[in-house]
């Protein structure tokens, strides 16, 4: 039986509220896919993967109930060790260990269709696992100034392992303007740290060579399902888009097709 108690707000997130800490579990209302996050944590935790937070079940408020992972995670206003080169490597090395892990879990058939405007700009990119695809800062925890776990899963879909890798990369690179990123991660040397993530995760050759097309096709899609979003769900994605995400997502596309030749030959080299 999950038991109720004090309920203490968490923050840092974009887009999830409600989102409440009780004792030490975590309690997430109800999301797009809460039974694909479900399966997911069940299944990793029988892998022995202890990168991830463990599902508990449902409460009485219907909410998923997690437990809580203790760590420092890079809030907002950023910290000053988000550019900490040897941190961003760690983020790489756990992403691959989950990869590694949910493997074996496959691609579950007759998934429902995630809802997304019509006319999207089409992606050539097969699946290969169910990936996390929000490695954003505030969703991977440290320990001792090492990744040691992800958190929220509220986006995990069927991704390609380069489809995670640009993911990756746009944070922890990351992609685009220096005016348009936190004053803690400009000045970085971009194509240097892509390949730091690279080597990290373990990327394949191929999978380098098709990357920056890949993160461009993918950034095309990303203006329109952000828009779409904030006009169908409001919340979080409405406010992000008021805040100028899709301009910030048009200089990244500006951005990557300037740099994508010089950040392929650094991935090569």
């Amino acid at each position: 039986m999950i038991e109720d108690g004090e309920e203490i707000p968490l923050v840092g997130g974009d887009v999830t509220e409600g989102l409440v800490r009780v004792g030490d579990t975590v309690r997430r209302p109800p999301a797009e896919r809460d039974e694909l996050v479900r399966d997911v944590l069940l299944y990793l935790e029988k892998a022995g993967f202890d990168g991830a937070p463990r599902y508990l079940g449902v409460d009485s408020a219907g909410r998923q109930t997690l437990t809580y992972v203790e760590g420092e995670v890079a809030g907002r206003p950023r910290p000053p060790w988000i550019a900490d080169e040897q941190r961003a490597v760690s983020v790489a090395r756990l992403l691959r260990a989950y990869h590694d892990a949910i493997e074996g879990f496959g691609i579950p058939p007759n998934l429902p269709a995630l809802i997304e405007p019509a006319g999207l700009p089409p992606v050539d990119d097969p699946v290969e696992l169910i990936g996390h695809q929000d490695v954003t800062p505030e969703n991977v925890i440290f320990r001792d100034g090492r990744a040691f776990a992800l958190i929220d899963f509220d986006l995990v879909r069927p991704v390609s392992r380069a489809g995670e890798v640009v993911n990756l990369m746009l944070w922890w690179a990351p992609f685009g303007e220096d005016t348009d990123l936190d004053p803690e991660l400009r000045g970085l040397d971009r194509p240097r740290r892509c390949r730091l993530l690279a080597d990290a995760y373990g990327l394949s050759e191929p999978d380098r060579r098709r990357l920056m097309e890949l993160a461009m096709a993918r950034d095309a899609r990303a203006w329109h399902m952000m828009r779409f979003r904030a006009e169908t769900l409001g919340g979080g994605w409405q406010r992000m888009w008021s805040e100028g995400v899709g301009d910030t997502i048009r200089h990244r596309q500006a951005w990557l097709d300037e740099h994508a030749d010089t950040i392929t030959t650094a991935l090569l080299a």
